[in-house]
């Protein structure tokens, strides 16, 4: 199986921006601390984390494009179908149920990853000591990174519930609470950190 740096350098060669760099890297640390907290595969998880949106980038069109050359590219150098799966399923329009814990972890953290870098990105203290109620807050304003989609952040959530008995404020804070260790890379740091 291809290793977590294996996986990096595939990030790296496939996509330039940093900005996606840090939001797979988001979502990686997301996976990896629920992987911890439910006793799963801590590296699988990771990696699945990272790859989720390799393709992105170059192949934006989600009609066409994305994520299927990502996942053609990983099943030709042999990540394991657990990775590819969830691949496929936090993609809805893909049509792929949502059967393993991977698969609903991926999903239940990749929109909300985006949406809690965004609230970082207007706190002059950044992530930290960010709280629930905030990224609630936001959450109600469409206009706040209307990019992400609150059904998805909403249903994902709704979706790990059962398997990991968070609801959706814990599930919303465990997220922020992973995320935060990594702020710097991540740059989520805020400007009073600077």
């Amino acid at each position: 199986m291809p290793t977590r740096d294996d996986a990096w350098e595939l990030v790296r060669e496939w996509t330039e921006s940093d900005s996606l760099r840090k939001h797979m890297l988001a979502v990686e640390a997301a996976l990896r601390a629920y992987a911890r907290r439910l006793d799963a595969d801590e590296e699988t998880w990771a990696i699945a984390g990272l790859v989720h949106d390799l393709d992105y980038e170059r192949y934006p069109d989600l009609e066409t494009g994305h994520p299927r050359h990502g996942v053609e590219e990983l099943r030709r150098l042999g990540y394991p179908e657990e990775v590819v799966h969830a691949v496929l399923g936090h993609a809805d329009f893909m049509g792929v149920p949502r059967e393993s814990l991977l698969d609903k972890t991926l999903f239940a953290c990749d929109e909300l990853a985006g949406f809690i870098a965004a609230c970082a990105y207007v706190r002059p203290e950044g992530i930290a000591g960010m709280k629930t109620k905030s990224v609630k807050k936001k959450l109600k304003q469409p206009s706040f990174a209307s990019g992400v989609s609150r059904e998805d952040v909403y249903r994902g959530a709704e979706e790990l519930e059962p398997e990991t008995g968070l609801d959706f404020d814990q599930h919303v804070q465990f997220v922020i609470d992973a995320l935060a260790p990594h702020a710097d890379e991540l740059g989520l740091a805020g400007k009073e950190a600077g």
